[in-house]
């Protein structure tokens, strides 16, 4: 089994909701459709109040080089455009649809039948995925059609997917490698083709081995250039960087881009998204999301249309669990705390996480002795110890000398001290403040 070389932690996995298959979600009564569905600049609206729109309708167009298209997930009548507490409780401009049926655009393929051939070329490929408002659902909801058009300097040589799903409690993307396999490897093909490269990986950890016999497989017949790689269990081996070194040994150079190493990397979700735009013209407008907890009774995979108040999910599903004192949307690693239940769904909502009082309470903060198992557990090979003292002395400077920047903020150093000094925290606000000293810098 491979695995990435540098730090990693092997927190409990937690894949309790693993057996549950996808369920569809009901829809909304009223969806509330986020400008801000992507990394980088927000959506604009085309449509306004009183227009009627179908299922897939296109009614926000991108705003910035950094942007995507954002569709109707639902059908009805716009109510209107307005901000919109996300789940941090911060205003977000958003079309709110009263729903009226579910009429979706005459054009998408709705049928179950799986089209194996492409018949779109490599632009056409590109532009339709840009067009569907594809985005990377692996976390960071960066435009994917931008990773499909590499700088003239890059020359990509092979595709590597994210099916590392190394987050504990999340099932997701399990689920749609076991129930869409041949969607995710035509998906493949589609990334292969608008790449022009030959080859293709698909990264799956060992904790996962339905997954990897069902893929391999498939793939062994009809995709022989697709490879299944089985990937030792340890966090954060999805991380972009941690994949590419664990399946090709190639790292990722300091502030450079992955696809310096010839490499370029989709999650599962994405690649099935990709498959949906190219061969059934279906936008992204809905994704899945696991309602998983250890005090949730409730361990259930849904396929949810985007803009659905988490509170309607939560409330379907029977309510907040007695012992639940925190609710976090992604995994407890890398999650955020939802602070706002009437906050929309986004492209990129990936669960409904129910954490007890003892899995989120925080220990009193100790004192450091230097004993290094935030060095050795970081896998980006940084010393979190030393960069908290300089944060809290303000050396921005040493920061910047230290590679902070580097930093995934996957939250191993955390993980691992045993005096609870809360590293991550320091990292990442350090993190911040050397990125806008370097970003405010004039470009030489």
């Amino acid at each position: 089994m491979k695995t990435f070389f540098i730090g990693g932690v092997h927190p409990a996995d937690k894949k309790i909701s693993a057996e549950a298959a996808i369920e569809k979600l009901p829809i909304p009564k009223v969806a509330y459709i986020s400008m801000g569905q992507h990394l980088g600049a927000p959506a604009e609206p085309i449509v306004k109040p009183g227009d009627k729109v179908k299922v897939g309708q296109l009614i926000a167009n991108p705003k910035g080089f950094v942007s995507a298209p954002v569709h109707s997930s639902v059908s009805g009548t716009v109510r209107s455009i307005e901000p919109v507490k996300d789940i941090a409780g911060n205003p977000v401009m958003t079309v709110v649809i009263d729903v009226e049926g579910d009429e979706w655009m005459e054009n998408i393929d709705r049928s179950d039948a799986v089209i194996s051939e492409i018949k779109l070329d490599q632009k056409q490929l590109v532009d339709k995925i840009r067009e569907c408002g594809v985005v990377g659902l692996g976390g960071a909801t960066f435009p994917t059609a931008i990773k499909l058009c590499p700088p003239p300097t890059a020359h990509p040589t092979c595709v590597i997917i994210n099916g590392a799903e190394c987050e504990p409690y999340l099932t997701s993307n399990y689920r749609e490698m076991i129930e869409m396999p041949e969607q995710l490897l035509i998906g493949c093909e589609i990334l292969m083709k608008a790449l022009n490269v030959k080859k293709c990986y698909i990264g799956i950890e060992e904790n996962k081995p339905a997954a990897i016999e069902k893929l391999t497989s498939l793939a062994g017949g009809k995709h022989p250039n697709i490879e299944v790689v089985e990937l030792k269990r340890k966090y954060p081996q999805g991380g972009e960087k941690q994949l590419i070194d664990a399946v090709i040994k190639k790292k990722v150079p300091s502030m450079g881009l992955p696809v310096d190493t010839g490499a370029v990397v989709q999650n599962v979700a994405t690649t099935i998204a990709v498959y949906n735009a190219v061969q059934k013209n279906m936008p992204l407008f809905q994704g899945i999301m696991t309602v998983t907890g250890d005090c949730s009774k409730v361990q259930r995979n849904f396929l949810h249309r985007v803009g659905t108040p988490f509170k309607e999910i939560i409330d379907y599903c029977g309510g907040i669990p007695e012992d639940a004192a925190k609710i976090i949307n992604g995994g407890p690693m890398m999650g955020k705390a939802i602070a706002n239940l009437d906050a929309p769904t986004l492209k990129g909502s990936s669960s409904i996480l129910y954490l007890t009082e003892a899995q989120t309470k925080r220990h009193e903060e100790g004192n450091c002795i230097r004993c290094a198992k935030c060095v050795s557990a970081c896998p980006m090979g940084l010393e979190p110890y030393i960069l908290n003292k300089m944060y809290r002395a303000g050396d921005m400077d040493g920061l910047e000398d230290h590679k902070i920047y580097d930093c995934i903020e996957c939250g191993c150093c955390q993980f691992t001290c045993p005096a609870y000094i809360p590293l991550l925290d320091s990292v990442r606000l350090g993190k911040a403040a050397v990125m806008k000293i370097m970003k405010s810098r004039p470009k030489k």
